[in-house]
């Protein structure tokens, strides 16, 4: 069964060819799809992934993998004070987040998790950093390059089943959408931001029609999974408040500190259970 797998944010290989961080990537993907309870099974897979995170940077610029809260640009930071007024507000905060400091936002959202603050700002910091740059402008360059290199991959290498997590489920939605090439069985959302209020949702290409999004017309079948502790997977009702033709949204534990991490993800019993049942189906 082939799989393509699309990497989410925090996946840049400085120095390194597009060809070996695929290679890179796709051995990562195997390996952790094996140590889950996909196990064995994971040997009759061709499992190969895209990768854009070098596009999404300016040649010689600095990492966005390593940006601070103090660092992050304008377009960032609003896409960031959109999440958080998806958090909920404390009694303190009636009026809502704009005004106050990101990182006194950010230390309340971590509190209420039981998360250390130093880890949620990094992440939202490298998260909404990559999300801002490849939204940044409907037709931009990070955008439409992003988008190639997935459809390229599609088209090389014919997948049966793709595998999405994070940013890279908002570049596979639009890829798919805008390169209609071969039908894929089974598309696979993890961790997705896709349905995110204000900050994604409405960017998407193609824009959501009477506030809906909808299924890639090459798609067979749509199955997100997403953990309840993961603070970009938003709203918690899953993907399928937003979109129509989702098959199955899963919601579970799969990770208390690292909910947002492909490995986490690439283990998990949801995502086994799927990869079996589509292992098992006839190919039509």
């Amino acid at each position: 069964m082939r799989i393509l797998g699309v990497h989410g944010v925090g996946n840049h290989y400085a120095g390194a060819t597009s060809a070996e961080a695929r290679a890179k990537l796709a051995a990562t993907w195997t390996k952790n799809l094996a140590r889950g309870p996909f196990g064995a099974s994971v040997r009759e897979c061709d499992l190969a992934v895209a990768y854009y995170a070098d596009l999404l940077r300016e040649p010689g610029g600095q990492s966005i993998d390593e940006v601070t809260l103090e660092e992050l640009g304008p377009e960032a930071e609003a896409l960031m004070r959109l999440w958080l007024d998806e958090q909920g507000l404390p009694e303190e905060v009636p009026q809502g987040w704009a005004t106050w400091p990101l990182r006194q936002a950010l230390a309340w959202v971590a509190a209420r998790d039981g998360l250390a603050p130093s880890m949620v700002e990094a992440f939202v910091a490298r998260f909404f950093a990559e999300v801002a740059t490849y939204l940044g402008e409907p037709d931009g360059r990070p955008r439409a390059d992003a988008g190639s290199a997935v459809a390229l991959a599609l088209t090389e290498h014919t997948p049966r089943v793709v595998i999405a997590h994070s940013l890279g489920s908002v570049v596979a939605y639009e890829a798919l959408w805008a390169h209609r090439g071969a039908p894929v069985d089974l598309l696979v959302t993890l961790g997705s931001p896709l349905a995110l209020p204000h900050a994604v949702f409405p960017r998407l290409l193609p824009a959501p029609v009477q506030e809906l999004g909808s299924r890639p017309p090459s798609v067979r079948r749509w199955v997100n999974i997403s953990d309840v502790g993961d603070l970009v997977a938003i709203p918690k009702g899953g993907v399928a408040r937003a979109f129509t033709g989702v098959s199955a949204d899963h919601h579970d534990s799969i990770h208390a500190f690292d909910f947002h991490l492909a490995a986490n993800y690439l283990r998990c019993d949801p995502l086994a259970r799927i990869l079996r049942e589509e292992l098992a189906r006839p190919v039509t």
